[in-house]
């Protein structure tokens, strides 16, 4: 209800309107809200009877106040209103899940003018100490129950599920059937990341352009059809790996020995019972983000990652070394060919097979360097990390309201804000990751580092206190220094400043993230 309907309001004969009051309040979210706003209300009425006039002289708990302040509390657009005559509800939010990617998220969440608090589960060191969130480190994320009964205790208007886990466990077919409005897609959505084959098998039948490939169980079967194909050639775990399920031979060497982790010795558990078997395709990766209501489909910015460990994209994979937001190789138009090509037939052929999609589709591409157009490697069914770092610092709309549109399937029509220029996240990591790290490390002058440019926000991924209330790491991938600039060679110079600030003896970096869009600059290595 608008103010505009309050001020007729304000102009009926006073009995009436108490009587309307009491009898429909306004849509207000919480009983205790309603309750206080009649109080103030015959209060109101009282001044009145002593002959208090609704003039310019009123006092500040008048009629017109009042009705002000139930406006503020009343139902509003799915997007938000932001007119001086119209107020929009504010939200408890809660974020699932204690990484870089989380801690981003209610960093933005947070920012959003809808949103009432943001608690986070179990969040992290960082996350508390930033005063980005509440933490609630004692809910247990993949008890169904527990998160329902915290919701209704706590009057949470909306859950983000962060990590890939609880999306696959089901999670959000438990809150979704509470009535609880969540933004993540169910458990048999959830497998166009949980099974790289359930993908492929969409990918063929509704032609979305993606490598060839082949599915095997049997080891003996998976090394002939490499032998036959030859190297370079690309191997994936079928299930959840945490982002190291995929090895890019070079030789047939490595991928009969990426097979044997796989299908032999159990390296990756249930994840790798079943490998895929891939053509290399050679090009430039590029991660593309859209938001889905289970039918309509609306882009994010571009972002670029950086897959590899090492300077050069060399070394093993590992879940991601940095990012950096827009992305010059997605092109407007290379965009609009992934929205009409991959991203479309995607949201349509999964509500075609009964799973619609509600949440974020993170599509990994390779943009092919013989035909410059786009292929889907993989998707994921959650904001990419750190990927993510780097959109929430960039957007400038309400977050919370477009989520709550994607969970009422109202995304047609809207649109997002972004920050000009860029935002680049160079990530820290525990060194020996993404093998065996060493946890428990010092890590110091972290304030000190935020301050030392313009636009530099610290995402925790893997952090704690100690006994002294001191950061430590406890995680491979630890930090997330995020900065933004005019542009791209602004956002990278502050980030490498703030990273250089950073005292850790136990981490190291990537000193080249931003290589394929900007001129090389050497930055020291840490430890």
């Amino acid at each position: 209800m608008s103010c505009a309907t309050f001020n007729v309001a304000a102009s009926l004969n006073l009995h009436e309107c108490t009587k309307h009051a009491v009898s429909k309040p306004f849509g207000f979210r919480h009983q205790s809200t309603f309750h206080n706003f009649s109080s103030l209300f015959l209060e109101t009425l009282n001044l009145s009877s002593t002959g208090h006039s609704f003039g310019r002289d009123i006092p500040s708990r008048s009629f017109r106040s009042v009705f002000k302040c139930a406006a503020q509390y009343s139902e509003s657009s799915p997007v938000g209103v932001d007119t001086k005559n119209n107020y929009q509800e504010t939200v408890t939010v809660l974020v699932i899940g204690g990484g870089g990617r989380e801690h981003a998220l209610c960093y933005a969440l947070q920012r959003s003018p809808s949103c009432e608090t943001v608690l986070c589960a179990p969040g992290n060191a960082g996350i508390s100490s930033s005063k980005n969130a509440t933490c609630i480190s004692d809910l247990d994320i993949y008890d169904g129950e527990a998160v329902i009964s915290f919701c209704r205790k706590r009057g949470v208007g909306l859950v983000v599920v962060g990590p890939e886990a609880p999306l696959v466990a089901g999670l959000t077919n438990e809150l979704v059937k509470a009535g609880i409005p969540t933004f993540g897609p169910s458990a048999e959505a959830s497998a166009l990341e949980g099974s790289k084959n359930f993908m492929k098998h969409l990918c063929d039948k509704y032609d979305i352009p993606t490598a060839k490939y082949k599915t095997f169980t049997d080891p003996s079967a998976a090394k002939q059809y490499i032998q036959e194909q030859g190297a370079p050639i690309v191997i994936k775990a079928d299930g959840l790996a945490a982002g190291k399920g995929v090895t890019v031979a070079m030789t047939l060497e490595e991928a009969h020995e990426a097979v044997d982790s796989m299908l032999v010795k159990g390296d990756f558990g249930s994840a790798g019972c079943r490998v895929i078997v891939e053509e290399f395709l050679e090009g430039e990766e590029a991660s593309f983000f859209a938001l889905v209501d289970g039918e309509n489909a609306i882009p994010l910015e571009s972002a670029q990652d950086h897959k590899r460990v090492g300077d050069g994209d060399t070394g093993p994979n590992t879940g991601g070394m940095g990012a950096y937001s827009p992305a010059p190789i997605l092109t407007k138009e290379l965009q609009s060919i992934v929205m009409d090509s991959i991203i479309i037939p995607t949201v349509k052929g999964m509500s075609a097979e009964g799973s619609k999609f509600v949440g974020v589709l993170y599509a990994g591409l390779m943009i092919e360097k013989k035909s410059g157009m786009p292929k889907l490697i993989e998707y994921n069914v959650r904001f990419g990390d750190p990927e993510c770092q780097v959109l929430m610092v960039r957007l400038e709309s309400d977050l919370v309201q477009v989520l709550l549109a994607a969970c009422r399937g109202e995304l047609n029509g809207i649109s997002l804000n972004w920050s000009p220029g860029s935002a680049m996240v160079v990530v820290m990591a525990s060194n020996g990751y993404p093998g065996s790290y060493e946890k428990g490390t010092l890590i110091e002058n972290l304030e000190e580092a935020e301050l030392v440019a313009p636009g530099v926000k610290i995402f925790h991924a893997g952090t704690a206190f100690d006994s002294e209330g001191r950061f430590i790491a406890t995680g491979g991938r630890v930090l997330g220094i995020t900065a933004k600039g005019n542009d791209l060679e602004e956002a990278r110079d502050r980030a490498y400043q703030a990273v250089e600030k950073v005292n850790w003896s136990g981490g190291f970096f990537r000193r080249d993230i931003g290589w394929r869009a900007l001129p090389q600059k050497q930055y020291a290595t840490k430890g």
